[in-house]
């Protein structure tokens, strides 16, 4: 008769592991990669997995992902975990001596995911006799610029097991009180959107602007309207942000009208329906506004990810699991969304599943001043990587 693992068995077994872990996370932090194609980092995971028994692995046809997939010898669902893998350009200013030294840094945390995931296969591997169902280790690029987990499913990722996907589980790392561990039902990120706008006047001399159609004012009211839109059209009980970001016009000469002026910004939504009112209604007001003024415009608002929304039952199931091998203190409630957003929401879009964060500042880092995620000066302690594959590994096991 085959016996359940329990919690603290898991933990013991990732916290062995755990010298390995920090050792494959800081060789893939001192090496960072963009983007889809991430040869390195597909590299280490391949070499760090290759050996384990019972893991079957694929490589994508068109990205650098990596995609591990455990059968269970007990019947039961297939179960998705994921782990993002690429970095942000920026150059890194932690002073770690693992630091990356080009201008390329693991700035969000992805270096860890990629290591706990890592440590999820390597125990569900070595339990397999009592993993009911199958699990799918989904190693995903390209998750900073959006596309990463759209082309992971276009290339079958949620049947890649033969029996399709049922439910998935993501953590990811934030600055905060180390080991504790947050989410919450609903939504939990938001989803994302930028916008551009080409305010077309005409241009002269700045001594006679009665003889041009200055778009500079246009876009100055432009940056005001598009505020009283967010505060008078959408629910305030389904928030959005957006903020303008960039604003171009003329060019050195300070006594000519520009032609043109060049707005840009990023919006972020909690619905679906909210991203639908600023598709559909942002560009006629922007459009009227400019035609009153004699301007003409041209504009694009395009969506980028959807809201992550977190399914009931896959939030119960991972809070019970995080508690029961954790304890209560270690498991908080997310109070609101994150007005960030995450390309696993496309995942979300076609199984039910459910995000979580763990906190992870070094302990001696003052809380109040620590650095968030995409700085240059984030650090994250990477002791939590056992509680992080021992979690991981739960929602799959137990």
């Amino acid at each position: 008769m085959t016996h359940a693992i329990s919690g603290a068995q898991l933990r013991q077994a990732a916290d062995a592991m755990l010298p390995d872990l920090v050792a494959l996370r800081r060789e893939i932090h001192q090496d960072p990669e963009l983007g889809l194609a991430l040869p390195r980092t597909q590299q280490r995971i391949l070499d760090a997995l290759g050996g384990v028994g019972g893991l079957e692995l694929r490589v994508g046809t068109d990205l650098g992902s990596v995609i591990g997939i455990v059968r269970g010898e007990l019947p039961g669902p297939t179960v998705l975990l994921r782990g993002d893998m690429d970095a942000l350009p920026m150059k890194e200013r932690t002073g770690l001596s693992y630091a990356a030294t080009g201008d390329t840094m693991h700035a969000c945390g992805h270096d860890l995911h990629v290591a706990g995931l890592v440590g999820a296969a390597r125990l569900l591997a070595a339990h397999r006799e009592q993993l009911r169902g199958s699990a799918v280790l989904m190693f995903q690029p390209g998750e900073e610029i959006g596309e990463g987990a759209k082309a992971m499913l276009a290339e079958g990722l949620l049947d890649v097991a033969g029996e399709r996907v049922s439910a998935a589980y993501a953590i990811h790392v934030v600055p905060g009180d180390y080991g504790v561990f947050s989410t919450r039902s609903g939504p939990i990120m938001a989803g994302s959107m930028e916008f551009s706008v080409s305010v077309c006047g005409r241009g002269g001399h700045a001594s006679a602007p009665h003889l041009t159609i200055d778009p500079i004012p246009v876009a100055a009211e432009l940056v005001s309207a598009l505020q009283a839109f967010v505060t008078r059209r959408v629910n305030v009980f389904d928030p959005a942000v957006l903020s303008v970001t960039s604003i171009q016009a003329g060019g050195e000469a300070k006594n000519v009208v520009p032609d043109s002026v060049d707005l840009a910004g990023s919006i972020r939504v909690l619905s679906h329906e909210t991203q639908q009112l600023m598709q559909s209604e942002l560009p006629t007001l922007i459009e009227r506004i400019c035609v009153a003024a004699g301007c003409s415009a041209e504009v694009a608002v395009e969506p980028l990810t959807p809201t992550t929304v977190n399914a009931p039952d896959t939030t119960d199931h991972a809070q019970a699991v995080l508690r029961s091998m954790f304890g209560p203190e270690r498991l908080w409630e997310s109070p609101a969304p994150v007005m960030g957003s995450e390309d696993f929401s496309y995942v979300l879009c076609e199984v039910p599943g459910t995000l979580l964060f763990l906190r992870a500042t070094p302990r001696d880092v003052d809380l109040e001043t620590a650095a968030p995620n995409h700085s240059p000066h984030v650090l994250f302690d990477d002791s939590v990587l056992a509680d992080q594959a021992a979690a991981m590994a739960g929602f799959a096991l137990l």
